[in-house]
Order: C-alpha cells, then structure tokens, then sequence
C-alpha cells in the first residue's frame, strides 16, 4: 500500500513538473516570436572631460568629491602669474608697435612735403632754363651782328668783346640752371624713394600692431584659461587634483556626468537583429532597480560589431578562423515617460536586462 502511495505522489509530482516545464517553454517560445532579449547592456550618460588648456599648478580646487555643479561654476584654478606677465609684455609690445607706426607716418608726411618741395625747384629749374635759353639766343645773334660789323671795321674791339662776352654769360648761366635741374630730379628722386621707404615701413609697423594684438588676444586668452570653470550641468567624479599640482593641457583630470540625458547601449548577437528596427519599444529592468521597469525607444544600431572597435580588431586572414557569434551595440533611449527621480538615479555602467518588443 504505502508503495502505491508514493507511486501516486511521484507521478503527480512529475506530471506537475511536466506541465509546468511545458507551460513555461511554450511561453517562452511564444515570448521569443515577439521579444528579443539581451542581458549585455549598460547605462550610459555623457562624461564630459575636465582637461586644462594651460600649464601651471593648481593654486585652490573649489568642487569635492561627486558634487553637483551647474554650468560656468569655477572647478579649480591654476596660478596665473605668469600669464599675468605675459599679458602686460603684449600690451607693451602694442605700445611700441604703435609708436613706431606714428613715427613713420610722420615720416612719410616729411617725404610727401619734401615731395611737393622738389617738384616746385624743378618747375622753377625748367622755366629759368627756358629764360636762359632765350638770353642764350639773343646773346648769339647779337654776337653774330657785332662780329661781322667787327670785321668791316664799323665797331670797335670793345663791342665786339662785349657781345662776344654776353654770349658767354648766356651759355654759362644756361649750364648751371641745367645742372640746377638735374640736382632737382635727383634730389626728387631721392624724396621719392624716401617716402617707398617710410610707406614700407608703415605697413610693417601696422602689420606689428596686429601681431602685438594677436599675441595680447592669446596672452589674455591663456590668463582666462587659468580659471576652469564647469561647461555643462552635472555631477563631478573623483576629484583627482591637489593645490599645487602641476596640470599640463590635454591631459584628463576627472568627470563631469551629464544627468540631462540617459540611455542604454545593448549588445545583441547578430542572430537577434534580423527582426529589430529603429522606433521599436524597449523594457528596461535595471540590477539597482529589481521592482522597477524602464522604458526605452531603440534610436540607432551601431556602423560594426564591437569587436572591430577594440584596440586589436580580430583578423580572419591569419588562417585560425574560428566562427563566433559577434555582438552589436544597440543605442536604446530612456523614454521622457519614466519616473524622472529614479532616473536621475540611474548610473553610466550599471547592468541592464533589455526586452525589445518586435511587434
């Protein structure tokens, strides 16, 4: 009796089992015609770098340790002393620049006056010339007259010598007004190049005034660069920075995660994507969160698998392939629908069971 007892409880057992192990694989199987289901995914935020411009050493940190900052609040500062110096180097460099400037203005106003000057002496040259030219001639034929009434004895000796010698006068007079002018074009030629000279050299010293302001624009550029200020609304990481720390640009001293916006990058195997589209609706159970559901929108699918993202991407050519099953990123949005305060508590790296819905 007691045999046929636990016979009975036996096959009751297992045809509890068997209904309930069948109850389940049906639902599953009917779940995965709709579902596709991943549990290789992770929160992910916007981490914004903190990385200085300048070199220096930290003079005071104002943030601690995962403290929520806004937007234009000063982070840390660097000591700006030589910046400072920097700056007023350039200011004087302006000043001397424009000095120079002014002097060959003044220069080129000399040369322009000397300019007018010389032009005049060589109108003046040219006109006397022309006077002397006409005395030149009437000398000549007054001594032409004399010198044949000389010869038939009709003047005397003295006037023959008197024309012979206005005759002289007038060619004399006529080489030094054209020597005159000849002292004139040089001395306008000279003027001239003069004033070439000083034009270049205004142009260079206007060309160093733009320079000195360039280099002042970059001097009081890198001063403000001394103060570092938040660029987003968020929350600091680990503050990795002391005062008197020698920071150097580029390089990455901690965090600033951006709570704005939160979304979740799935790794599905490519056997799930054939039925997968952008638009479709995602539930999202968080480890952190076991008794809450997400939800999410699929917004993109990743250009490759992952694999090809890491430092030393797999390469089939070497002859040991071995087929594995490749994984694709998958960017899920948070719906703006979710609870804004549990969300506000997600965090970039935190696990994630995803659920797409096909249908």
């Amino acid at each position: 009796m007691e045999n046929k007892k636990t016979n009975k409880k036996f096959i009751l057992i297992f045809a509890v089992l068997i209904i309930v192990g069948t109850t389940y694989g049906v639902y599953k199987y009917v779940h995965s015609l709709s579902h596709e289901e991943t549990d290789d995914a992770q929160i992910e935020k916007n981490m914004n770098p903190i990385i200085p411009r300048v070199t220096g050493y930290v003079t005071k940190v104002y943030v601690k340790d995962n403290q929520f900052v806004k937007k234009g609040d000063t982070l840390f500062t660097i000591d700006n002393k030589d910046y400072l110096v920097r700056v007023a180097d350039a200011e004087a460099a302006i000043i001397a620049a424009e000095g120079s400037y002014a002097a060959a203005k003044a220069d080129i106003g000399s040369a322009l006056a000397s300019i007018s000057v010389s032009e005049s002496n060589v109108k003046s040259a040219g006109g006397n010339i022309e006077s002397a030219k006409i005395r030149l001639t009437r000398a000549t034929n007054d001594f032409e007259r004399y010198n044949n009434l000389y010869k038939n004895r009709s003047i005397t000796k003295q006037q023959f010598e008197q024309a012979e010698a206005a005759k002289m006068e007038a060619e004399s007079q006529l080489r030094i007004l054209q020597q005159q002018e000849k002292a004139s074009n040089f001395q306008k030629s000279a003027v001239i190049a003069k004033s070439n000279v000083s034009s270049k050299q205004t142009e260079i010293a206007a060309a160093n005034i733009n320079r000195a302001k360039a280099v002042l624009d970059a001097a009081k550029l890198n001063l403000n660069y001394t103060v570092v200020t938040a660029s987003i609304d968020g929350q600091v990481s680990k503050i990795n920075i002391q005062p008197g720390q020698l920071v150097q640009p580029g390089q990455s001293l901690f965090y600033i995660i951006n709570n704005e916006e939160v979304w979740v990058i799935a790794n599905f195997k490519e056997t799930q994507l054939n039925k997968m589209v952008i638009g479709q609706k995602v539930t999202l159970k968080v480890d952190a969160f076991p008794d809450t559901e997400f939800e999410g929108t699929i917004t993109s699918f990743s250009p490759a698998t992952g694999s090809r993202f890491s430092l030393l991407p797999p390469d089939n050519a070497t002859g040991n392939f071995v087929k594995t099953i490749q994984r694709l990123p998958v960017k899920i949005a948070v719906d703006k629908n979710n609870d804004a305060k549990k969300v506000s508590l997600l965090r970039p790296g935190m696990n994630v069971d995803v659920d797409v819905h096909l249908k």
